[in-house]
């Protein structure tokens, strides 16, 4: 049985290095799959060399509800790709900024299901435990449904108690002269 890996410069039809030899038969036991499914690379079904599949990675339907735009997007997610990731390569605009889980620009409510986000760095374990979840560091782990929220909202339940005059006021000139710099 061949194995079906990705396609990259370690396994070239001849050897990288002089002593590098090929096994018997002058071909290593592989094919290479070029067909990929997201930027992460990593498939969504793969074929062995007589044709029957191997197990294909789980996917999961995600709705989300942009309050902000009015409008519910459904798509499919595999369990191993990012939810903001895969709707993006589907066409569909979702909230974002820092891509890294470290903001609330993408934050949602997770009305049912469940979404695995070890990397989300900008909400608190309360607020992931009330139901809050990022979108750009999210994986489905289940058919999901989800809401958008506010940002600001997001960030006032997050850091609300350590300011107690109530919510901080946006500078917008301030915001304009980072964004600036960048």
């Amino acid at each position: 049985m061949d194995l079906v890996i990705p396609c990259n410069s370690l396994f070239r039809q001849t050897p990288l290095h002089p002593r590098l030899s090929f096994p018997k038969g002058g071909v290593f036991p592989f094919r290479c799959r070029r067909k990929t499914t997201s930027e992460l690379q990593s498939p969504v079904s793969a074929t062995s060399p007589n044709g029957n599949p191997f197990p294909s990675i789980p996917t999961h339907k995600v709705t989300v509800l942009d309050r902000k735009q009015g409008v519910v997007h459904e798509f499919v997610v595999p369990e191993d790709q990012y939810i903001l990731h895969t709707a993006e390569a589907q066409n569909i605009t979702l909230p974002f900024a820092c891509r890294h889980g470290c903001c609330t620009s993408c934050a949602v409510r997770v009305k049912s299901g469940q979404i695995r986000q070890p990397e989300a760095l900008g909400i608190s374990a309360e607020l992931k435990e009330k139901g809050y979840a990022l979108l750009c560091v999210g994986f489905p782990s289940s058919d999901v449904e989800v809401e958008t929220q506010d940002e600001d909202e997001v960030y006032w339940l997050q850091f609300g108690r350590y300011f107690a005059r109530g919510p901080i006021e946006r500078d917008d000139y301030a915001l304009e002269l980072a964004l600036g710099d960048e």
